[in-house]
């Protein structure tokens, strides 16, 4: 099937540096792909003049005239750059002329306009922000990371169903796991809305399977599919994750640096440390996904390098291809259906 994806060119830290070469990456490897690139025309034509014609007829530029700062005020962003690239970008999404957009820039930005543009999906009320991160059982899927900081057991709930419907998706799994993140897994732990929330979780259709603790994120003792968490919590879990896995890094770069014997042992177990670098590569993870939106939108991490960014881009490929927005959407009203015959 063929799908177009619009991408916001001039976002994140290093703009069309990144967002090109990326983005013809994956046209090489998808051949019903087609990409719309928005941003200043001068500046990507000079770019790419001949990647359009390499490409003719699968790669094209709209033109965008404005571009949100990374440190810009979303409320600002929103009302005084309404022909951004960001912006633009997601309007290619809304009028249909793109089925999903991809975007480096400000995370605030980025999800104030996707939803101000797209609206939401009848029946949820807060757009969340999943993504994956590696565990020992290969990845989880955690949401929200960052988009409610507070959050009500109704939130939590649709979350989980969100989650869970794209989980089903992406991994082919037809009864995903789905954790409710706690500091505990006894029934009296957490707060009044965790708490609330896991009854709601309990007597849905969801495969719940209790509370699990922050472990659970990385090396739980069982696999858990879905991880739901409120958006304070979410993104304070993935932080810590991140800042440990550079902590590591860096320790073990400077113990094998540390003297010429080091050195030697550590060519002895360079496979070794290879493997466990591309195992836990951020770059192979990037790409969350605005989950609630009426429309596909994929954040990319502002820092990304090309690398990361096409594994953004080659996220909202699959997304669109299992008909992810259609699923939840079918989910969600199938749930209030049952609510309302209650």
């Amino acid at each position: 099937m063929s799908l177009t994806i619009s991408i916001d060119a001039m976002g994140g830290d290093y703009g069309p540096a990144v967002t090109i070469p990326a983005s013809l990456d994956c046209l090489k490897n998808n051949p019903n792909l087609k990409l719309i690139l928005v941003g200043d025309e001068v500046v990507l034509k000079d770019h790419m003049s001949q990647a359009l014609v390499d490409f003719a007829g699968r790669l094209s530029i709209h033109h965008a005239s404005q571009c949100v700062g990374m440190d810009e005020s979303p409320s600002k962003a929103l009302k005084n750059k309404k022909d951004s690239s960001m912006r633009v970008a997601i309007n290619l999404v809304k009028s249909g002329e793109a089925d999903a957009c991809v975007s480096a820039g400000n995370t605030g930005a980025l999800m104030a306009t996707a939803r101000f543009v797209l609206k939401m999906i009848p029946g949820i009320d807060r757009p969340a922000i999943i993504s994956t991160i590696p565990s020992i059982f290969g990845h989880t899927h955690v949401l929200d990371l960052g988009g409610n900081v507070d959050c009500t057991a109704e939130h939590l709930f649709q979350f989980a169903v969100m989650g869970s419907e794209l989980v089903k998706a992406v991994e082919n799994i037809d009864n995903p796991t789905v954790g409710l993140l706690n500091i505990g897994e006894e029934e009296v732990k957490g707060n009044e809305q965790v708490k609330a929330a896991a009854k709601l979780l309990e007597n849905s259709s969801l495969n719940y399977i209790g509370y699990v603790e922050g472990d659970s994120l990385t090396a739980g003792n069982v696999k858990v599919d879905l991880i739901v968490a409120d958006g304070f919590v979410g993104n304070v879990a993935l932080k810590s994750i991140e800042g440990a896995a550079k902590m590591i890094g860096t320790v073990l770069k400077e113990a094998f640096n540390k003297n010429i014997f080091t050195r030697l042992s550590g060519l002895l177990i360079y496979p070794v440390i290879r493997s466990f670098k591309q195992r836990i590569d951020p770059r192979m993870y990037n790409g969350a996904s605005f989950l609630g939106l009426n429309g596909l939108v994929i954040k990319s991490h502002g820092g990304a390098d090309a690398l990361a960014f096409k594994t953004a881009v080659q996220l909202a490929e699959i997304e669109v291809s299992k008909g992810v927005i259609r699923k939840i959407g079918e989910q969600v009203e199938t749930i209030l259906s049952k609510r309302e015959s209650l």
